[in-house]
């Protein structure tokens, strides 16, 4: 049997976790009943408080810690940039921490972390930020945490987030694409493991349905949020007996690939084939042509990120707002895409 969590202490008492992080802390705030049977529930459950959780109580800590797995080195960048911008905003000190998302070992890991490094909570980016069992094994254990999401709206779960509103963002790139005449438009899904994969599917899907155009499954590639993978991805679309004339890259990575893989066959963008990516990374900036894209505010969507923690970490009755905050990427027009070609008949 698993040992018992705090969260059980609570439930076998009927009170809420912060009544029993409060008794286990000695905090005289506490109603000598109420503290009388949390004791009882944490002796009848034989509760032993988790210690990095302790650790982290038992004094102020001043240090956040950032936590990902992204195979794209410009979006783990900026995420960097935008939490360290908080931190040095508010006096916090950072601890960058790359893991493996897919560590049967992950949740203990992050705990260690917490504990060891004194850590006054964690920014966690996707996917361990979209992965629920991870989450409330870090509620439970009383470490603080705030996601960065993809979330067509505030999921309202009750754990602190941002979230990225992709789904819509997808649309308007779709839709940019169908009104400049395209009809059969290739779509390369990024990571599946990442929220954003599907919500951008679903916005592309939902473009195509409200125009009337029938979802070609062959249009449809599976991969990764990589330059090859895009690569990859547009060869096979390039293979198909009535190719696209358009492709949209679940990210810029994705994009710069196709780009590539249009130039290595020869494929005039966009005269001959329209390309779009996600982000407004670099790589949409620096290429050539230039690549239509949304652009994503990663560094200000981390910097809030960052920030909403730190408003978590405020004493009762500070007077700060705890509030969840959506941001919604924007459309950017540029040279990749243009009119489809039509054919003299």
């Amino acid at each position: 049997m698993s040992r018992p969590t705090i969260r059980d202490v609570a439930r076998h008492a009927g009170v809420s976790l912060k009544t029993v992080s409060r008794v286990i802390n000695g905090e005289a705030s506490v109603r000598d009943d109420t503290r009388e049977r949390v004791q009882r529930a944490i002796d009848e459950l034989d509760y032993a408080p988790d210690q990095a959780a302790r650790t982290l109580r038992g004094a102020t800590s001043h240090a956040l810690g950032l936590v990902y797995d992204n195979p794209n080195p410009y979006y783990v960048i900026s995420v960097q940039n935008g939490v360290l911008a908080a931190c040095r905003d508010q006096d916090f000190g950072l601890q960058i921490h790359p893991c493996d998302s897919n560590a049967p070992d992950l949740a203990d890991e992050l705990r260690e972390l917490v504990g060891h490094a004194r850590l006054a909570g964690l920014v966690l980016a996707p996917p361990m930020s979209e992965r629920m069992e991870l989450i409330r094994y870090l509620a439970e254990h009383g470490i603080r945490f705030v996601r960065i999401i993809s979330a067509a709206e505030d999921p309202a779960d009750g754990y602190p987030c941002v979230y990225v509103d992709d789904r819509d963002a997808a649309y308007d790139i779709t839709e940019h694409l169908i009104q400049l005449g395209h009809q059969r438009i290739g779509f390369l899904w990024g990571g599946a493991e990442h929220r954003s994969s599907p919500e951008r599917f679903k916005g592309y899907e939902s473009a195509l349905k409200d125009y009337g155009i029938p979802l070609d499954k062959k249009l449809v590639i599976p991969g990764d949020y990589s330059f090859d993978d895009g690569f990859r991805g547009a060869r096979r679309l390039f293979a198909l007996r009535e190719p696209p004339t358009a492709i949209f890259g679940s990210n810029d990575e994705i994009a710069a690939g196709v780009l590539a893989a249009a130039k290595a066959n020869g494929i005039d963008v966009p005269y001959e084939l329209s390309i779009a990516g996600f982000e407004d990374s670099p790589f949409s900036r620096q290429s050539w042509p230039a690549l239509t894209t949304a652009k994503q505010a990663t560094e200000d969507i981390a910097r809030h990120a960052a920030l909403r923690l730190i408003a978590e970490l405020k004493p009762a009755g500070s007077g700060v707002i705890h509030l969840n905050r959506g941001f919604s990427p924007q459309l950017v027009i540029r040279d990749s895409t243009a009119r489809v070609r039509t054919t003299a008949p």
